[in-house]
């Protein structure tokens, strides 16, 4: 991208052409994972359409640092002048673009400095330490970290990097685009998370320029709809918990709002049980392991099927980086919703057998009981009773109601908990 690009981006919404992310492509090349584009047959029968939906991943999750956001950092970097390189860069970030920043500056033997709030998980922290980078702990917000960080630009004449809006940076991004048509050239729609909107900015303006017949879409989760707000003229209000912690913005960048407002781009917006449930299904049906802001673009197609019937779909797991912890309790979640896992509330007589002859039952209708809670002493309505719990595995929903129908044919007071 012309250094006269980034200039004007300053006082004018910039244009992303495709020359520039085909110039970022060059840039990056090599430093860079071109990552896998492969089909994914299970994504298209979970949608359920008829006429199905044929599905490509975009599976970003492999970049070095796990993420999406190593494409904007480099290009970016690489377009700095010699004396920006010596003096060195700052950025702001709690997540993916601290970890692409930090990696790419040492790279290039640049000196990096990253900001992030204090309540920044320490692995997190540590791994953005691992690629070299000097990390600042500050403030209490997001907020609080970006206005320090951009204080200390000032006061030490560090370039500022920011994680979308910035042209340099959505060019970058837009290089997914190119790698996503290249590899998979009779899709006809394709679909993208947004946070700040750098990434989705990026690729429609390459992506309608090389297939100018192209369906783009945007996806973000209820909590946090702030770019289909701005398009739509709308009050911004977002707020709340939210798996997809990466996409969870209220100030989404100057410079992507211009360009997709231009291109009439469409943002979806998804509920946090579809992030959930792409999460799930990709770690089971794809065999990928996404965080939420990853899942998003899977999560549309869950959540919007009709949107997507017949087409065929491509979209980005655009970052892995979830605890494990998370990544367990939504597989559990899930498990529960499928009714793959039953928790059973039983109130039974007090009397040797009886808890035996339960679990009897169900291992002949073929579930397995993977936890039991057995309240002898306390929790009981009458000295005569007691209360049961059970946790139970079951193949499906259907085996689950037949092993309640097993259990009530034989008297057992038995409900879902």
């Amino acid at each position: 991208m012309p250094a006269t690009s980034l200039a004007a981006g300053l006082a004018a919404p910039p244009t992303i052409r495709l020359s520039d992310v085909r110039e970022a492509a060059e840039r990056i090349r090599g430093a860079v994972l071109r990552t896998p584009m492969l089909p994914a047959p299970a994504i298209g029968r979970a949608i359920g359409t008829t006429p199905a939906a044929e599905v490509w991943l975009k599976l970003d999750n492999l970049q070095a640092t796990g993420a999406f956001k190593e494409r904007g950092a480099a290009n970016r970097l690489a377009m700095l002048s010699a004396r920006e390189k010596a003096t060195g860069v700052i950025a702001m970030s709690a997540g993916n673009h601290a970890q692409a920043v930090a990696r790419h500056a040492s790279l290039l033997g640049i000196r990096a400095t990253i900001v992030m709030p204090r309540f920044t998980p320490a692995t997190k922290v540590v791994r953005t330490e691992s690629w070299g980078a000097h990390v600042v702990l500050h403030g209490e917000t997001l907020a609080e970290a970006a206005a320090h960080a951009h204080a200390l630009a000032l006061r030490e004449g560090l370039t500022f990097i920011h994680p979308y809006d910035d042209p340099g940076v959505m060019a970058g991004q837009g290089t997914m685009a190119i790698e996503m048509i290249e590899d998979a050239p009779a899709l006809d729609t394709l679909v993208f998370p947004v946070g700040g909107g750098g990434l989705l900015a990026g690729c429609a303006a390459a992506a309608l320029e090389m297939k100018p017949g192209l369906t783009v879409f945007g996806v973000e989760v209820e909590g946090y709809p702030a770019m289909a707000q701005r398009l739509a003229g709308q009050p911004v209000a977002v707020g709340g918990p939210t798996i997809a912690e990466g996409i969870a913005v209220r100030d989404v960048g100057e410079a992507p709002y211009a360009l997709l407002k231009r291109l009439g781009i469409e943002v979806l917006v998804v509920p946090e049980r579809a992030v959930e449930q792409a999460v799930a299904l990709l770690a089971e049906g794809a065999k990928v392991v996404a965080e939420g802001a990853g899942a998003a673009g899977v999560a549309a197609l869950l959540a919007h099927p009709a949107r997507f019937a017949g087409r065929k779909v491509g979209t980005p797991v655009c970052g892995g980086n979830i605890d494990a912890r998370a990544l367990s309790n939504v597989l559990l979640r899930q498990l529960l919703r499928d009714g793959r896992i039953l928790r059973l509330h039983f109130d039974i007589p007090d009397r040797p057998g009886v808890l035996a002859d339960i679990s009897k039952r169900i291992s002949d209708a073929g579930g397995n009981v993977i936890e039991v809670k057995h309240q002898q002493l306390f929790g009981a309505p009458t000295v005569q009773s007691t209360e049961l719990e059970l946790m139970v595995e079951v193949r499906d929903a259907a085996q689950g109601n037949a092993i309640i129908a097993a259990l009530e044919a034989a008297d057992y007071l038995v409900r879902r908990v």
